[in-house]
């Protein structure tokens, strides 16, 4: 019996000992980590420009509305104005704004809710049975892009695709050759798209 209770504390050690998401991690093709298409590094969504926000303040109905985030990425919101909410995560926007208002509503507290995604945001182009701009709601990967857009017509060159990243000033691309990834093979290449990724199908 002292020997299964000393073998059972010798894992619940170890288990904690790991880092909680090692456990929870999940993969995608040729071992790329599979998580949300719009992730900030501290974890969370991303708030982008046309999302709507359901913001309210406690007990104060006048602090209480949507707000779509404009273009330029910010909501406008009574007493404190413009503020920035494009790159930022709910959490980190609502405890902004919360100090923002303090000076008007001491001790306020603020909810703050991402009520409708709509800057998930990729596009298909060219030889795609229904080429255009799609919103993801929820990860997609460059074969389910192509699905959402018809798939590949008659005249596609299926082995030279190509996907554009652009990321502050830098554009990269990823090769995608279709027959391969469909076979089985260059899996890497079928990646998990991002915020306003291009797919280029020529």
């Amino acid at each position: 019996m002292l020997r299964k209770v000393f073998v059972l504390m010798i894992f619940v050690m170890l288990g904690a000992s790991c880092p909680a998401n090692l456990w929870a991690q999940k993969t995608g093709p040729a071992g790329v980590v599979a998580g949300p298409a719009a992730v900030s590094a501290g974890g969370g969504y991303t708030i982008g420009p046309g999302d709507v926000l359901e913001i309210s303040v406690w007990k104060d109905e006048a602090l209480t509305r949507s707000c779509v985030v404009r273009p330029d990425g910010d909501v406008s919101f009574p007493l404190i104005g413009d503020v920035r909410a494009d790159g930022k995560t709910p959490a980190g926007l609502r405890a902004e704004m919360e100090k923002k208002l303090y000076r008007y509503v001491p001790n306020a507290v603020l909810s703050l809710a991402v009520k409708q995604v709509n800057s998930l945001i990729i596009y298909v182009i060219g030889k795609v049975n229904a080429p255009g701009r799609f919103v993801m709601n929820s990860d997609m990967d460059v074969l389910q892009a192509l699905a959402t857009a018809g798939g590949l017509n008659v005249f596609a060159d299926r082995n030279k695709i190509k996907i554009f990243r652009r990321e502050k000033y830098k554009t990269t691309i990823f090769p995608f050759e279709y027959d391969e990834v469909v076979n089985g093979k260059r899996l890497g290449e079928d990646i998990r798209l991002k915020r306003g990724d291009v797919v280029v199908v020529p």
